[in-house]
């Protein structure tokens, strides 16, 4: 029997139960992209880029500007927001781990047994991918489209790879040959085909499509046609001073991908004009998307989430890449969620909110009930307009617990309405930042003497919130 229309093992009792709901529960198209920054989307406030689609949903949802990752890296980034659980409690905490635990129900999983068709294009990251093929776990994906990055590296089981080679192509041979590939075989856009194809299938059920695309993570090779939009003179440049080098100095026993340089010593504008044409051959296959919902009237019944697993620091601060830090372009992520005529159109929300809300606001979107252990909290009042748009959390946290191979290190940010308070374990150093008079984040008051309460009260937010995220003595959570 096909994944298609089974409503999981319960049977008809089952069935009878939700026959109701099933006309309400919305279809789900969760676009996550990888290593994109949070100021990259033109009408929440950068006119340096293009994005008329992801504009489009800016227009018709919510937009949360203060939405925070619970890891500036993959891995366990994705632990997190797939089971709405910080990646310490889920130990999802590396990239590199040989294994998923399976500590916790994956968010998919639970919308399968409840009925939802699901499937996957591109990454998905809760295990090793470094040269061998991601093993599969009890995902809930009926479709899975596997491609973790898109180079042919791989021995076998690298679904984009196979389909560049059903058209005569090599992806190796194109990229010697032009330094990039062209948007009609790229990774991106075979994800959004992907994408379109499992929208179009006849089902009498709801469906969750997981499209995660590998752009704009680095290398940073766009298709020359969407480079053209970027010369490197219209660039802004990162967020740099001269101070930054002393900064990241003093960090440089705590691991990060790179040394600070300056901008001009690592090409900055350069990769930021790269960057932003990544993200418009993005936002090109989001307005493909939606299109193909809106031909097949599906645009009413579909939220759509556009958000990434982390973000990117572009030469900010003199760094390039990701690591054990928690500036603003890392963990402060895109997010805006639309479902036309349901949620509030055009709302642009200032509430403190982290990825693991998404997993069990998806559940209530389902009728499904949420778990206590989950440390995520639905959005839905916010979306639906029956609360009030600024206000979540207190704060948000984010940790990176030996995340990377080499430098072993560990830390952890809290950041509240005003402030944000990060600790580096083990090496006696800190930073602290008001983000009301420092958006840039340049000036540290970690050593500053007036500081002290604020430093104590944000101590305390980050020990509660440690001790409270611990799995110890927890139960084994139960399967939905």
């Amino acid at each position: 029997m096909t994944r298609r229309g089974f409503v999981g093992a319960a049977g008809a009792g089952l069935a009878a139960q939700r026959s109701e709901a099933r006309e309400t529960r919305p279809n789900v198209l969760w676009i996550c992209t990888d290593q994109q920054r949070w100021d990259t989307i033109r009408s929440l406030g950068n006119e340096h880029i293009r994005t008329p689609n992801i504009d489009r949903l800016v227009k018709s949802g919510v937009s949360f500007e203060n939405a925070y990752c619970q890891s500036p890296i993959c891995t366990p980034s994705r632990a997190g927001f797939l089971t709405g659980m910080y990646p310490s409690a889920v130990h999802g905490c590396m990239n590199g781990n040989a294994r998923w635990d399976d500590a916790a129900p994956l968010v998919t999983k639970t919308l399968a047994n409840a009925g939802y068709d699901c499937g996957l294009a591109g990454k998905f990251h809760l295990s090793a991918a470094q040269g061998r093929i991601e093993p599969r776990v009890d995902d809930g994906y009926r479709v899975f489209h596997w491609s973790h990055h898109p180079h042919d590296d791989w021995p076998e089981g690298h679904s984009y790879v196979e389909w560049l080679k059903s058209r005569g192509k090599d992806y190796s041979s194109i990229y010697k040959k032009l330094g990039y590939i062209p948007s009609e075989f790229h990774q991106t856009t075979w994800c959004a085909d992907r994408a379109i194809d499992f929208m179009r299938e006849e089902r009498s059920t709801p469906w969750l499509f997981s499209l995660n695309c590998f752009d704009p993570h680095s290398p940073f090779d766009p298709p020359r046609e969407w480079l053209d939009h970027y010369p490197e003179s219209a660039m802004p440049g990162p967020l740099f001073r001269e101070s930054d080098l002393a900064a990241q100095e003093r960090l440089s026993d705590v691991n990060f991908q790179n040394r600070a340089r300056r901008p001009e010593e690592m090409s900055a504008k350069s990769y930021q004009a790269k960057y932003y044409a990544m993200i418009e051959l993005i936002d090109h296959s989001v307005g493909r998307m939606l299109d193909a919902l809106e031909e097949s009237s599906q645009l009413e019944r579909t939220v759509v989430i556009f958000t990434s697993d982390h973000g990117e620091t572009l030469g900010d601060h003199g760094l390039l890449l990701k690591g054990c830090r928690f500036y603003e372009s890392l963990v402060h992520v895109p997010l805006v969620i639309s479902w036309p005529g349901r949620f509030k159109n055009g709302l642009r929300s200032q509430a403190l909110v982290e990825l693991t809300d998404l997993a069990p606001t998806l559940l209530e979107l389902a009728g499904l009930a949420v778990p206590s252990s989950m440390h995520g909290k639905p959005l839905t009042s916010i979306l639906n307009g029956t609360s009030g748009a600024d206000r979540h959390r207190e704060f948000v946290r984010s940790e990176y617990y030996r995340a990377l191979a080499g430098v072993q290190s560990f830390g952890t940010m809290v950041r509240s309405q005003r402030f944000k308070h990060v600790v580096y374990h083990g090496h006696g150093l800190g930073e602290l930042f008001d983000l009301e008079a420092d958006p840039g984040e340049f000036d540290n008051l970690w050593d500053d003497r007036r500081m002290a309460q604020v430093r104590h009260d944000h101590m305390v937010m980050n020990f509660d919130s440690l001790a409270m995220a611990s799995d110890v003595g927890r139960p084994r959570i139960a399967r939905f």
